[in-house]
């Protein structure tokens, strides 16, 4: 469908909606619609660091790699450790 008729019926869909309601639409479309904005921002953000390591040298990347394993089987450990002793 295209988004002018999509918007069209849209339109056509909330002049049918009751008065008492139209706040609850509008209360779900804008935070619908904020939520949309702020993933998007979101993603651009994370996107600036792809590829942020290509100029590091192998063996520095090598190190960094391992030190991240070990740091989240660390971590892990822990919370294995903790869930177990709460039964």
């Amino acid at each position: 469908m295209k988004p002018s008729n999509l918007r069209t019926k849209l339109l056509t869909e909330i002049n049918l909606i009751p008065e008492e309601k139209l706040e609850e639409v509008y209360n779900f479309i804008h935070y619908f619609r904020v939520g949309v904005e702020a993933s998007q921002s979101t993603r651009e953000q994370i996107m600036q660091f792809a590829g942020c390591w290509d100029d590091m040298p192998n063996e520095l990347f090598s190190d960094f790699s391992e030190e991240i394993t070990t740091r989240r089987q660390q971590a892990f450990a822990g919370r294995r450790n903790n869930e177990t002793s709460l039964s």
